[in-house]
């Protein structure tokens, strides 16, 4: 009883435990009326959670959950988060946290901290520079992982460049996700759509609200979107500086005109396959940004010769121009432009299957553009040896021509282009152009074309031993040579033009040429192995004796393909033989006598190499190959 008039609270009333083994017998000792409440408390070795009893009746006890909120209350909590890092730790809870949370406008975010709360980690850059970038693409291009990216950027830097490739079937990219990329990524500056069906105008028009740093749109193949979306952009993100459009049917001109009213800072404009852009939109483009756009592509647009006329006239800015599969643009819209007197800072110019390009377009277009570096000619079925020539002249600032699928240009346009483009030509380019035929031109003595150091000749079939050895003479400068897919050239040709040469060979490519034999390799070797980097032998008729004079000669060889080749093991291993020759890139592709023997030359060779292609080299088994897998790890092996 003493005990029992000392107990103060605090001390245990039976220090031994319950008076009663089982708890719930307390009832024999405790006589309950209706108007009672008892609730026992839990002991310290107690291993259950004794229940509530309320009026003779036992109710179970159960954990109360924060779902149970409305998104209202959840709102309110998220947006007093001291921090970025809270704020994205939360997101991983659920989908429903995520959604509330990438809802959250950076407006919305409560930074005073009334709480006293302080983040463990601090946000040092809550609006962000940017710099982020997250590609998404096929499967994971989904709406929560775009609200994933939203608010897991927003701590980190902010998300500075965004591109979303294709979309999931099932669950893919709606206005839904990018209306979280505008809320939670206000520093986002570049927006690529690809194949994005389910985007439209709603989406992009969030993005317009909400990221008003955007320098770059890049929409391709989204048809849901329409001019809408363009005059959103225009009046939200007048930091615009490049715009492209590809196969998006339902933009037209009034998108276009928008843009060109409030993006005064438009510099790069690329339009392909949409047809409701006409004239109406290019001329109002080239018109409000004559002083700031310097690169502009049109493509498969039904434009005529006006726009070209507006860019010849309004394109004072311009230094890139390409115009590709145009079919209204004559051959008026090429010389108009030309003669407009506006391209004056023109350095680059590329045109394809056009057939407004004829001799006097492109010689008008020489005249206009004084400035004019590189040209690009494809698939030009109307342009002959007469407009090349008359260009030529003009064009004293060329630096590269390329000419491809030209077929009215002859060996004798060629030539005399090559004569007449200036000292300032240093590559010249002719690709499966079959008008080139091999004929003994019996070219005047001229001075040399001494400024051309690189000239690539790809599967022109005419392409002879006359055509090369007049080359040689012609330019003894070359230092980078691509004569690939020419049957018609033999030793008898290419030993001219390496004997004539006054610089040493860098870069030679010679595959396909099925007439080449290991004298024209190993005079090669011998007279320029000592500055030769890159060598393609493929498909040519050589042996391990090529292997030995490259071994011995070319020291600073990194690049060697001798693939289709009648090499056998001795010439392997008289390349890991050499103690100079440290090879990164080695293609052995389809040589049928290599074998296992060549293992331990490979794996010497493989102290450098970074790639090496073994493919259909049927003597070399599988075993040796794993091998080779083993030991040079470093290396990329193709089998």
């Amino acid at each position: 009883m003493s005990k029992l008039f000392s107990f103060s609270g605090s001390d245990n009333f039976f220090p031994g435990g319950s008076i009663y083994p089982n708890p719930k017998e307390s009832s024999l000792f405790f006589s309950l009326g209706h108007h009672v409440d008892v609730y026992f408390p839990h002991h310290k070795r107690s291993r259950f959670s004794p229940p509530i009893v309320f009026s003779r009746e036992r109710v179970e006890k159960k954990n109360p959950s924060i779902e149970i909120l409305p998104d209202e209350c959840l709102f309110e909590i998220f947006r007093r988060l001291p921090g970025g890092q809270e704020r994205s730790s939360c997101a991983c809870v659920s989908k429903r946290w995520l959604t509330l949370l990438s809802n959250i406008h950076r407006d919305e975010i409560n930074d005073n901290n009334k709480g006293g709360v302080v983040s463990k980690v601090e946000d040092q850059d809550v609006e962000g520079d940017g710099y982020l970038s997250r590609v998404l693409e096929g499967k994971k291009a989904t709406n929560v992982r775009l609200a994933a990216i939203a608010v897991g950027t927003a701590s980190r830097g902010g998300l500075g460049k965004l591109s979303i490739r294709g979309s999931n079937s099932t669950c893919g990219v709606t206005n839904v996700g990018l209306r979280a990329i505008s809320r939670g990524c206000p520093s986002l500056r570049v927006l690529s759509l690809w194949d994005s069906s389910s985007v439209g105008d709603q989406g992009l028009c969030e993005i317009a609200d909400g990221c008003h740093q955007l320098e770059k749109l890049d929409l391709c193949h989204c048809p849901a979107i329409t001019d809408k979306s363009l005059l959103a952009v225009a009046k939200g993100c007048p930091n615009l500086k490049d715009l492209t459009i590809e196969g998006c049917a339902n933009i037209g001109n009034e998108g276009l005109q928008a843009l060109a009213r409030c993006c005064p800072n438009l510099k790069a404009i690329s339009i392909k396959d949409c047809p409701l852009i006409r004239d109406q939109g290019i001329v109002s483009m080239l018109s409000s940004a004559s002083f700031t756009l310097t690169k502009i592509k049109l493509q498969a647009l039904n434009i005529t010769d006006v726009s070209l006329a507006v860019i010849g006239h309004y394109g004072k800015a311009v230094t890139d121009l390409s115009l590709i599969s145009l079919p209204n643009v004559s051959e008026k819209g090429f010389w108009v432009m030309g003669n407009g007197h506006g391209l004056q800072k023109l350095k680059s110019f590329a045109v394809t299957s056009c057939r407004g390009v004829t001799d006097l377009g492109l010689e008008a277009v020489g005249k206009g553009c004084p400035n004019l570096k590189q040209l690009c000619l494809h698939k030009c079925a109307f342009l002959s040896d007469k407009g090349l020539v008359s260009f030529a002249k003009t064009a004293s600032s060329l630096e590269s021509l390329q000419l491809e699928e030209c077929h009215r240009i002859t060996q004798f346009g060629f030539f005399v282009s090559l004569l007449n483009c200036g000292a300032k030509l240093k590559a010249f380019s002719l690709v499966n152009c079959y008008g080139i035929k091999d004929l003994n031109l019996g070219l005047p003595s001229v001075l040399p074309c001494k400024s051309l150091r690189s000239l690539s000749i790809r599967n022109c079939p005419g392409f002879g031993d006359a055509s090369l050895a007049a080359l040689g003479k012609l330019c003894p400068q070359l230092e980078h040579v691509e004569l690939s897919g020419l049957h018609g050239i033999s030793d008898a040709g290419f030993l001219p033009l390496l004997e004539t040469r006054e610089a040493d060979l860098v870069k030679v490519n010679l595959s396909g040429c099925v007439n080449l034999s290991d004298k024209a390799v190993c005079i090669m070797a011998d007279l320029h192995g000592w500055t030769l980097e890159m060598l393609n032998l493929e498909g040519c008729k050589i042996s391990d004796a090529s292997l030995v004079a490259i071994a011995k000669n070319c020291q600073l060889l990194s690049d060697l393909d001798v693939s289709k080749c009648a090499i056998t093991d001795s010439g392997i291993a008289a390349l890991a033989r050499s103690n100079q020759i440290k090879l990164q890139i080695l293609s052995m592709s389809g040589c049928s006598k290599v074998s296992d023997k060549s293992m331990p030359p490979l794996l010497k060779l493989g102290q450098t190499l970074l790639g090496l292609n073994l493919q259909q080299c049927k003597a070399i088994s599988s075993s040796a190959v794993d091998l080779l897998v083993e030991q040079l790890w470093r290396c990329d092996i193709l089998f």
